[in-house]
């Protein structure tokens, strides 16, 4: 059941959109390609997206940054934990480096067999860049990192859980990875054919307290996988459910893309998306994504009462 062709992207809360929007598009070099607000609820709160120059589904990070509405998580097991980007492997030297002159703590550390470099987002999320072999897709080129060096995409998430037999059939069965070896307590699991992308490692923390699942500041949110379009979606969705899976949302419409969102049994949010035929250029001329704040439809009545609630920030 090949309905999965990779990741589209991966989301979580952080703090403060200034330090969020310095850290993706300074220290880490990737562009900004979407600047939106939270499509659910009521709350003011900014979506901003940073990807490679084109939004390419795999290389894009979204979040939604918290500090305004003063709502924040805690970390935990039972919750994505890891954000993982892939970068070309002779380069962990130069970002250990960058990393810490910019004042993060970054160190070497390594994880089924993979060298990475491990730091945290300002907000305190875990990030690592991996030293992916064989990942063809094209560097991030930004000032002072070149294409020796640059973001490729996303490798992979971390997910903390309690019990780590629990995702076993959800990832082989439900969605048809392939279990990819262990670590010690943990385990890995990739899409078949995706090279060294594509990653879920089952990091198994069962003495953690149980994290947020909620929309909160300081937590990842979800992971999204690819279905290329809406055929292969409404089919997983359908072979979720049947499976037994009933938590699994209704589509959604994200403007740029249309969701479907599924519970896993480690209490991670999955998501399967598939991007819609004019991509970020539904709102804004394509090649100059991410320069203005944008509303979808829906919000157009309430453009002013929201922008009078969002955090201040300079782009």
């Amino acid at each position: 059941m090949a309905l999965i062709s990779g990741y589209h992207h991966v989301t979580m809360s952080v703090d403060g959109a200034q330090e969020d929007f310095d850290f993706f598009t300074g220290t880490l070099g990737m562009k900004s390609i979407k600047k939106t607000v939270l499509f659910d609820g009521t709350t003011p709160v900014y979506h901003l997206y940073y990807a490679n120059e084109t939004g390419d589904a795999s290389t894009i990070v979204t979040t939604f940054p918290f500090r305004k509405p003063g709502v924040f998580g805690k970390r935990g097991t039972n919750q994505s934990k890891i954000i993982q980007l892939s970068v070309p492997p002779k380069s962990l030297d130069f970002w250990e480096d960058r990393l810490n002159a910019a004042g993060f703590k970054a160190e070497r550390t390594e994880r089924f067999g993979l060298p990475r470099v491990a730091f945290a987002h300002p907000c305190g999320i875990p990030h690592e860049l991996v030293a992916a072999e064989k990942d063809d897709r094209r560097s991030i080129v930004s000032d002072g990192i070149s294409a020796e060096n640059g973001i490729k995409g996303i490798y992979g998430i971390g997910i903390a859980v309690y019990d780590r037999t629990s995702m076993d059939d959800f990832m082989t069965i439900g969605m048809g990875m392939e279990k990819d070896g262990e670590d010690g307590p943990d385990l890995k699991f990739k899409l078949a054919g995706a090279g060294a992308t594509t990653a879920v490692e089952v990091l198994h923390e069962p003495d953690k307290p149980q994290g947020t699942w909620t929309l909160a500041g300081g937590t990842i949110h979800h992971l999204a996988l690819d279905t290329g379009d809406e055929e292969n979606q409404l089919k997983l969705k359908a072979h979720l459910e049947g499976l037994g899976f009933t938590d699994v949302s209704d589509q959604k419409d994200r403007n740029y893309f249309k969701s479907c969102y599924v519970r896993s049994p480690s209490g991670a949010l999955f998501e399967i998306a598939w991007t819609v035929p004019q991509g970020w250029a539904v709102d804004e001329p394509a090649g100059e994504t991410g320069r203005t704040l944008v509303f979808p439809p829906w919000f157009e009545d309430r453009k002013a009462e929201m922008i009078a609630g969002l955090e201040e920030f300079h782009w």
